[in-house]
This record gives structure tokens, C-alpha cells and sequence, in this order.
């Protein structure tokens, strides 16, 4: 221990040792620092703004603070023969070189910037500061007063478009009195009409038929503006108009090289194409058709042109469809981590994306794990194996009666249904669950938003055997004896749906999840008076079925500082409820804290409910559940070189049980126990940013430590311990 501390040391003194300015030669500076200032702020002309224009940035900084690249690349010999020597320089940065010329360009840059901003008359100096060969450059800022539109004129010089925009009306216009003079205003302006006329058949517009003119009055901070739609072709000979179009066919060819069939349905290609004959061309149709094509897995590309008919106004619409291989196999090993427990899993995966030439994508998985288990005494074996069959067929539209075709055309769906499968072996028991759903997914294309409706979604879960072992030390054992253990323990048949709805922006990004099981089934057993087991509750198929409601909610906020850096704030909150044939939650559906996306200070199952004490890790893998949590978390994410990204990381929350069990003392939510109870952990990540998937290595450490004999227990981030309260985490994505 003493040696890793010592080695870790030295490294960290060899890099704050070693000089920045190493290869910055005589005469030169080394760009240490640049800010951007400003005299005043409003209006959106904030210097956190204008610092993206900044032509020159310096060396990057680890976490916004230490130049560690640059140190790295410092620590390299000038004999570049060396291996060592080129390493250290491809993972390093080189220093950045202060240069007036890029200085310059930033200045104007950030000066034309402001004016497009309606800052008509802003300026800006830079100031530069050195200290020995290090140097600062300051931008500061003088945006001045911005200009507002007070007259507004629209100068339509073509008939035929002045009617059908109608400006004399003022709700048609999209400028008015009292708006911001700058370039997003005027240019949306402009992108607006040009959607306009485009979708009214005006194949040939675009926003350079539209220019402005602008007038000032001496001394005043207002601005008389006329917009002005030009003819299409103006002088003495030609003076023509816009001229609108129409589609006189549509035609579809393929545009595979081997094969000149298109292998989709007739109404597949026309359920998704939204140009349409005889009807006036439409800029908004035409990437609509792009989208939803875009979306058949059976399609590689699509191209879509138009011709001119000589002499007229109508168009002919080739659509040229490639498509895809329909059938694909895939391997795929895994590695697994289970509460410390390691193994290995793999899975064979066939798919067909064209089943029944409809674009139909039909998947058949085959997987397989294993792990040795840990802490396992007197069982014949100590190894978990697992096999499981999924099957997956989906529909790219709603597959659903009552539906308007304006809507089914108007979002993309999906519609699916799956079949799974799963035998657990485990020393203790055998497990054994079927599964049964159908499912709705879709979204609107212009907008973030996401749905998925589970109509129906059945699960059976059998015990076809547990060790005579396990059977007579827990759950005929008076000592280990409870109700939660008999439950998870016994043939359970799960009923549910549920709708789950998303959003997300560079801002923001929200999850939401409602669920119910057991309803529909507990008011046939009331109707049909269903067969009631020993315990009192009704059975379906001779097995006991669940009822609960749980609805879970979580909102992560995002704060881009740069390019490199960023904070993300996140919040969950779940609960869930059993109720009716319940007094307990499946295991399957209970909440629990700990691990790779939750208090990282903890392994996974391993904290909760509440303050309950751990007795048994044999049982604690079903005792450690609850109904209702809470995650908090606050999260530094930068980017440090090449696919490399780091997090410093702070994590706080519990699950609590809704009601008392004798078993799990101190588990259940009690609003005066609550902030005693809330765990909190800190810690530093690392993760491999392969574009496509992302490894994650998070390692955290308790700070607060709601189980506890003592106060140093209680707050180990005052007394930390590292075989106590440290846990190591890899997971394959983002936790949040």
C-alpha cells in the first residue's frame, strides 16, 4: 500500500515538476489564460457567449484546473527517435502559441457578432497580459445600445404571392414593432415565407428572393424596415413571376446495382411517401418522405428528384430505393460484474429487417452467462448459469384498429411484439420466467418528444426447484423466516401496462414511467370468483398474480461550459404501491440503491432500505429492496484526450419501504427519519468514448453511511477507509 502511495506521489510531482514553457522558444508566449469581459449584459450578449468565437483557445485543463495534457507532452525528450519520447507527445498536447494574427480575427469576429445581435454600434478591445513567457489575453466588450424595429413594411412585388401571404394583415407576419434588429429575426423571417411558398408549390423559391432595407434616424435607436419579395426574374425582357408546381407523377426505382426490384410492398412505398400526384409540390412533404424512409430498417438509402416537364409547371418525382441485406447474424461476448460476483456472458443474434417485404424486422436472440459466486458454503456448485431465448417482431407503423390515417402518417411509430424465454440456475434455486408483450413506440419528427405503450405485458415466474439447503436454513428457518422471503420465492404471474414517455434537448432531459399490474385480472377474480389460495389470495392458472401501481420520474439538467467541460444535475424519484391480491411488490418490480447508475459509493443491492442493517448476504439480494426512491446526483464531466473523458461525482439518495415490516427494521419512510437516512457517496470516473458505445469506470466512496454503530461509520468522508467504504463500478453507457 505504502509503495502504490508512493508511486502515485512521485508521478504527480514529476508532473507539476515539469515546465509548461518547455518548447516555447525564445520571443514566443505560451497562451496561458483568455477571457472574455463585458462593460454591461442584456439582450443576450453575455461573455460566455462571444467566447465561442475566439479564434485561439489555450492548452486544455483537466477538470478546468490542471494543464495535465500539456505537462504530459512537456515530460517528452526532443529526440522524437525515442519511443517514449512519441508517446508521451500523442497523448500530450503541444503548448499553444500566442498569435496576434488569430487575436485580430477573434476581435472582428466577436465585433460582427455583437452587430448581428442588433448591437449596431458595439465594440471591443483586447488587453494582453504577460508574466514571464506565459501570457493572458482579455476580451473586453462594449456593446453600446441595441436597435429596435419600429416600422415595418413588406414590399411583395409578385401578385400572385402578395394574395396569398396576405402581410396587410399583421398576424400574418412574423416581424413586428418593438422586436430585437439582429440576424436571427430577420433571417427567421426569411426562412418562414420561403417554407411557406415552398409548400405551396413554389419549386423554385429560396430565401434569396428575399432582401431588406433598413433605415435609421440620427440619434435614435430605431429602425424603419421593409422587406422586400422580389419576381423571379426582373428587366425589361423577362420580367417574370414565381411560378408554382405540380407534381404530374411519382415513380419508383431501385437503386440496388445487382437487382432492379425494389423489395418492399407496393403499399409500403406509398404509406411512407407523402408527395403526392396532382397535388402542388411541397418542400415539407418532400422531408417527410426522406424521414420516414430514413426510418425502414430494410432501406440503406433513399434519393429523390425532380424533373421538369418542358414547357409547364409540373414535375415528375423519381424516388430511388436501396435497400438493405435482409438478414444478418451477430455475435456477441460480454463481461459481467454482479455485486462483485464475475463472469461471462455471450449472445448469438439472428435479424431479418424485411420479414414480409413490409420492412418487418424479425430478431431471434440466443444467450448465454455464467458466474462463480462468492461466499457460498455447502451447495453442490457455487456457479450461476443462465440461458435465455428472446424473440422480437417489429411493424414500422400502428398496428391498431380506430386509427385516422392522418395520424399514423403524421408521427413515426413502431409497433412490436416480443417473446422471452429465461432459466436461472443458481446453487440455491432454479428460476423460470416466461414473458409475453405488446408494445406501441413513437415519436413526432419535429419534436423531442418520445412514447412507448405497453398494452399488455405478461410474465410468469416459476420455482421449479430450490436446495433442500436453502429451503431449511431460510425459508422453513424461524431465525431467517419472513414473509418477503416466501414471496420471492413462490410462482408469481405478472399482468401489466404502462406508458413511458421522454424528452430531450442539449438542456434538459426528462423520463417519466406509470404502470399498473393485476387490475384487469382482479376484477375478473371478483366476477368470476376466481380460486383463492391458502393465504387468501386469488389465483390465475393456478398461480398467484400481482397488483400494484408504480410511476417513476427523473430530470437531468446540463450545463455545457465549453467544449470540453461540463455539469450535469440529475434527479429520480420512483414509488410504487402493492395493493389488492398484493401486500408486497414482485422482486422484479422493487426498487433498490447502489451500483453503477445510483450511490457509486455502494455495490449494487447493497444500502437500504432505510437504515436496515445487513445480516445475511445470502438473503439480502431480495431483503435490500423497497418501494420508493430517491437518487440524487451531481456530476463534472470533461474531456481529457483522446477517446478518454473524465467525472468527478457526487451521489446522494436511499429506498425506503412504504410499509412496516418486521423483518427490515428502520426500512420504512418516515418523514422525520428521512434526511437521517438519505447515503451519500463521492468519487472520480473514467470513460472510454468510442463513439458508437462508451465504457465507463466510475470508483466511489462512502461520505455518509446511514448504517452505523458510530460517528466515524456515520461520516466516513471525515474517516475514510478503503476496504470499508470504497467500491469500483464498469458499466457500458452513461448512468444518466
Amino acid at each position: 500500500m505504502r509503495t502504490k502511495v508512493l508511486i502515485y506521489a512521485m508521478t504527480a510531482l514529476l508532473l507539476l515538476g515539469c515546465s509548461e514553457t518547455k518548447y516555447v522558444a525564445e520571443g514566443d508566449y505560451l497562451l496561458d489564460k483568455v477571457k472574455v469581459e463585458s462593460d454591461q449584459h442584456f439582450y443576450g450578449i453575455m461573455p460566455a457567449d462571444m467566447r465561442q468565437y475566439v479564434r485561439q483557445r489555450g492548452n486544455s485543463r483537466w477538470f478546468s484546473a490542471a494543464k495535465v495534457p500539456l505537462r504530459i507532452y512537456s515530460l517528452s525528450s526532443r529526440d522524437t527517435t525515442q519511443w517514449l519520447s512519441r508517446t508521451l507527445r500523442a497523448i500530450g498536447e503541444p503548448p499553444v502559441i500566442y498569435d496576434t494574427a488569430m487575436t485580430r480575427q477573434s476581435l472582428s469576429a466577436i465585433k460582427m457578432q455583437m452587430q448581428n445581435r442588433g448591437f449596431l454600434r458595439a465594440d471591443a478591445d483586447v488587453v494582453v497580459k504577460t508574466k514571464g513567457r506565459k501570457l493572458t489575453t482579455i476580451y473586453r466588450l462594449h456593446p453600446g445600445t441595441p436597435y429596435f424595429l419600429r416600422n415595418i413594411q413588406y414590399d411583395i412585388r409578385d401578385s400572385a404571392i402578395a394574395k396569398l401571404l396576405d402581410m396587410d394583415h399583421v398576424e400574418n407576419r412574423g416581424l413586428h414593432p418593438g422586436m430585437l434588429f439582429n440576424v436571427d429575426n430577420l433571417d427567421a423571417e426569411r426562412k418562414r415565407i420561403t417554407q411557406i411558398l415552398t409548400d405551396y408549390g413554389y419549386y423554385k423559391f429560396n430565401k434569396d428572393f428575399i432582401t431588406y432595407r433598413a433605415d435609421s434616424l440620427p440619434g435614435s435607436a430605431n429602425i424603419d424596415l421593409t422587406l422586400v419579395l422580389h419576381r423571379y426574374r426582373v428587366g425589361e425582357v423577362g420580367n417574370l413571376p414565381h411560378q408554382p408546381y405540380s407534381i404530374r407523377q411519382v415513380n419508383f426505382l431501385s437503386g440496388n446495382a445487382e437487382d432492379s426490384v425494389i423489395h418492399l410492398r407496393p403499399g409500403v412505398l406509398r404509406n411512407n411517401t407523402f408527395i403526392q400526384e396532382a397535388a402542388p409540390y411541397s418542400a415539407t412533404e418532400l422531408q417527410n418522405t426522406y424521414n420516414h424512409f430514413g426510418r425502414l430498417g430494410a432501406v440503406r438509402y433513399t434519393n429523390i428528384a425532380f424533373r421538369e416537364l418542358p414547357d409547364t409547371t409540373l414535375l415528375d418525382c423519381d424516388i430511388t430505393v436501396s435497400t438493405n441485406k435482409p438478414s444478418t447474424i451477430s455475435f456477441q461476448p460480454e463481461g459481467t460484474n454482479t455485486a462483485g460476483d464475475l463472469g461471462a456472458a455471450a449472445s448469438l443474434t439472428y435479424q431479418n429487417r424485411n420479414l414480409f417485404h413490409g420492412s418487418e424486422n424479425l430478431s431471434v436472440e440466443l444467450r448465454g452467462a455464467f458466474e462463480a459466486i462468492r461466499g457460498l458454503e455447502g451447495y453442490s456448485n457455487a456457479n450461476y448459469l443462465e440461458y435465455s431465448l428472446q424473440t422480437k417482431l417489429s411493424f414500422p407503423s400502428f398496428i391498431a384498429p380506430f386509427l385516422r390515417q392522418s395520424f399514423r402518417r403524421s408521427i413515426n411509430a413502431t409497433s412490436e411484439v416480443s417473446a422471452l424465454y429465461d432459466m436461472q440456475n443458481r446453487p440455491e434455486f432454479r428460476r423460470r420466467v416466461l414473458s409475453l408483450s405488446w408494445r406501441y413506440k413513437w415519436n413526432n419528427p419535429r419534436r423531442q418528444d418520445r412514447y412507448q405503450l405497453d398494452v399488455l405485458d405478461l410474465n410468469y415466474i416459476s420455482m421449479p426447484w430450490i436446495s433442500d439447503k436453502f429451503e431449511d436454513e431460510y425459508l422453513n428457518n424461524p431465525d431467517h423466516r419472513n414473509s418477503l422471503l416466501l414471496y420471492n420465492y413462490e410462482d408469481l404471474f405478472i399482468m401489466r401496462a404502462g406508458l413511458r414517455y421522454s424528452y430531450s434537448n442539449r438542456q434538459y432531459a426528462v423520463k417519466t414511467n406509470v404502470e399498473t399490474g393485476g387490475n384487469l385480472l382482479s376484477l375478473l377474480a371478483h366476477t368470476l370468483h376466481f380460486h383463492q389460495n391458502s393465504s387468501g389470495k386469488y389465483t390465475f392458472l393456478d398461480v398467484a398474480f400481482a397488483q400494484y401501481a408504480k410511476a417513476d420520474v427523473e430530470v437531468s439538467r446540463y450545463f455545457h461550459f465549453d467544449y470540453r467541460n461540463e455539469l450535469v444535475l440529475h434527479a429520480g424519484l420512483g414509488i410504487a404501491y402493492p395493493y389488492g391480491n398484493s401486500t408486497m411488490l414482485p422482486f422484479e418490480k422493487s426498487y433498490f440503491s447502489g451500483g453503477a447508475n445510483s450511490l457509486r459509493g455502494w455495490s449494487v443491492r447493497s444500502i437500504g432500505p432505510g437504515s436496515y442493517v445487513s445480516e445475511d448476504g445470502n438473503i439480502d439480494f431480495f431483503m435490500q429492496t423497497g418501494d420508493l426512491k430517491l437518487d440524487l446526483n451531481m456530476e463534472y464531466r470533461a474531456h481529457l484526450f483522446w477517446k478518454l473523458d473524465g467525472a468527478l461525482f457526487v451521489d446522494a439518495g436511499n429506498i425506503w419501504t412504504l410499509r412496516d415490516y418486521e423483518d427490515r427494521p428502520g426500512g420504512q419512510f418516515r418523514l422525520s427519519e428521512f434526511v437521517d437516512q438519505l447515503a451519500a457517496s463521492y468519487g472520480l470516473g473514467f470513460r472510454f468514448n468510442f463513439d458508437y458505445f462508451i465504457l465507463r469506470f466510475d470508483m466511489g466512496m462512502k461520505a455518509v453511511n446511514p448504517v452505523h454503530t458510530n460517528a466515524k461509520e456515520h461520516f466516513p468522508i471525515f474517516h475514510p477507509r478503503l476496504n470499508r467504504d470504497f467500491a469500483f463500478h464498469f458499466a457500458v453507457g452513461m448512468p444518466f
